[in-house]
């Protein structure tokens, strides 16, 4: 099991996502904890991978050693999703 935590910006961009996206959302981030790395998982550098949940994206950290997720980044798709992710972690 992983413990999955989440970055300020992640959970103020939680906090604002509307009713059945938000349900969604949550569900695959409480898949995160026993895999982190689900079906359509797509490495981007370094630690750093992405899901889609329809129109959003999840960006996180995986850390293998300390059995540790950290999400950066809960966003709709857009030109800049991908910007600055070294900054993210």
């Amino acid at each position: 099991m992983y413990r999955v935590e989440f970055s300020s910006r992640a959970q103020r961009e939680l906090d604002e996502i509307p009713g059945k996206e938000f349900e969604r959302i949550v569900l695959a981030l409480r898949g995160l904890s026993s895999n982190p790395r689900p079906l359509g998982v797509k490495k981007l550098r370094g630690p750093i991978h992405r899901i889609r949940v329809g129109g959003w994206r999840i960006i996180y950290a995986v850390f293998d050693k300390d059995g540790l997720v950290i999400v950066g980044k809960v966003v709709r798709r857009s030109e800049k999703t991908y910007n600055k992710l070294d900054r993210l972690f």
